[in-house]
């Protein structure tokens, strides 16, 4: 296992540092991770935690990487002494991997001591953000494809072999049924998937040649790639050869694949030309810089395709390749009492929730279906025989009244002073907990054209602590 301990940015450690010499950094504070509105975001999946949390457990300083900060000239032999002992001795809450989750809620949060705390930070950034954003792309791409089969085939332009490997683990979290990655295969207990390039045609004399020489290879698992030369002209026609060859010989073709051109034309124009030959359960794959908006209008146009291998947009997160969650303070203890903090900033989408909270999912009883989040103060309590007032996210004029109601705590605890006591579910049981927590959602809400804003509202308390400390904030800094 590689040690990441460093996998941080350097003004942790000055901060750390500056903390140790200041005598603040054992004072118990937390910290949100969350991520901001943008006009992309209609939902995102949580992802990453599992990945994030190893990090977390596995803390520690060794000599080489003592001596590197030696090199450095920053900081004196106490401060790295101190380092080399530190270890996690803090809390995590985190809503589950596979949990929808919405701009502005705190999808994990930290209560620990500052230096610990603010430690963290980059890596548990850098880990969460990029799984969240490729589990959210695979969410949409596979809602698209209404329920068919989708292959993750993105490795080859993935940012690295980090991003490959952890992109394929999130992708199946969204959805996706298997990837072509090996490594990610057999770290994850993922399905691997795929046959052959155009290489492989080109390789043989004739397309029919290399199909036949494929075939002999593999006679129960014969998925050909159609469209090296000419799809509907020789592809085709010489696979439905050999898958001939194969039935007489008791072997049951699996498919073809398309790569390029009019996908829709093409594999309706397969679909006819297999089921006239006989071969109505071969399947009819496509590739070829896919994604859920293409998915969809291959969908609407009626195409014959029954699995999808989704590679680059997905890998990549190709319309939004960063999910911009951020990492910030909302609280210190002092003499056990706990001091809310915010940062207040001219953009209001910037300005920060205070205080320890907690996430609520609020559920219609009656539908089953999940209306809106309520972010509160941990130690807030509800009734919830009485109604409950949300308010619009932009428009706050707006509200709605909810009735026979339930609200679901989001965040659960993952580690308490500094141990796990959460037991991680199996990759294939994060994907399923994924789309059934997906199927709670109103399709207004996860459709791709013009979807619905879900709603996250502050509680009164919340939001009173927040009117209050901006007020006395304001006044305090324009004092200075």
């Amino acid at each position: 296992m590689r040690n990441l301990t460093l996998l941080t940015d350097l003004y942790q450690l000055t901060m750390g540092y500056g903390f140790f010499k200041h005598k603040k950094h054992e004072q118990t504070v937390v910290f949100d991770l969350f991520f901001r509105q943008n006009k992309l975001i209609t939902y995102s999946i949580a992802a990453g935690l599992q990945q994030a949390i190893d990090y977390v457990l596995n803390l520690r300083l060794n000599d080489e990487d003592l001596d590197y900060l030696r090199s450095l000239r920053l900081f004196d032999e106490d401060f790295l002494a101190y380092l080399k002992d530190m270890r996690f001795t803090g809390d995590i809450y985190a809503v589950r991997e596979g949990e929808p989750v919405f701009p502005g809620e705190p999808i994990l949060t930290v209560k620990a001591p500052l230096i610990q705390a603010q430690f963290l930070e980059t890596a548990l950034l850098n880990i969460i953000n990029h799984q969240t954003l490729i589990a959210s792309k695979s969410a949409k791409t596979c809602r698209a494809a209404q329920g068919d089969s989708v292959m993750e085939f993105g490795l080859r332009r993935a940012q690295g072999p980090d991003a490959g490997i952890y992109g394929a683990r999130a992708a199946v979290i969204g959805g996706c049924s298997s990837t072509s990655n090996v490594l990610a295969g057999q770290m994850f207990s993922i399905p691997v998937s795929g046959t052959m390039a155009h290489s492989w045609v080109m390789n043989f004399p004739t397309e029919y040649e290399a199909f036949m020489a494929y075939a002999a290879a593999f006679p129960d698992n014969c998925l050909l790639l159609v469209d090296t030369y000419d799809t509907v002209r020789s592809g085709v026609p010489n696979a439905i050869k050999v898958f001939e060859y194969l039935k007489a010989r008791g072997h049951a073709p699996k498919g073809i694949r398309l790569d390029s051109g009019d996908l829709a034309y093409l594999s309706k124009k397969a679909r006819k030309m297999l089921d006239a030959a006989g071969f109505a359960d071969a399947r009819i794959c496509a590739s070829g810089d896919l994604d859920e908006v293409s998915i969809q209008s291959l969908k609407s146009q009626g195409a014959k395709i029954d699995i999808w291998g989704v590679g680059t947009k997905l890998i990549t997160s190709e319309d939004m390749p960063a999910l911009g969650g951020v990492y910030k303070l909302s609280a210190v203890y002092q003499d056990g009492a706990e001091i809310p903090k915010m940062k207040i900033s001219d953009n209001t989408a910037k300005i920060t929730n205070p205080g320890f909270k907690q996430i609520y999912r609020i559920t219609d009883n009656v539908s089953g279906k999940s209306v809106a989040d309520l972010i509160a103060l941990r130690r807030e309590t509800f009734d919830q025989t009485k109604p409950l007032t949300i308010r619009h996210p932009v428009d706050r004029w707006k509200t709605m009244t909810v009735e026979n109601y339930s609200l679901r705590p989001l965040q659960i605890p993952i580690v308490e002073q500094g141990k796990l006591v959460y037991d991680f579910p199996s990759l294939q049981e994060i994907q399923t907990y994924a789309k059934t927590q997906l199927d709670t959602l109103w399709e207004e809400y996860t459709r791709l054209e013009m979807p619905h804003l879900y709603k996250v509202d502050l509680s009164e308390q919340l939001l009173t602590l927040k009117d209050g400390l901006l007020k006395e904030l304001k006044e305090a800094n324009q004092n200075v």
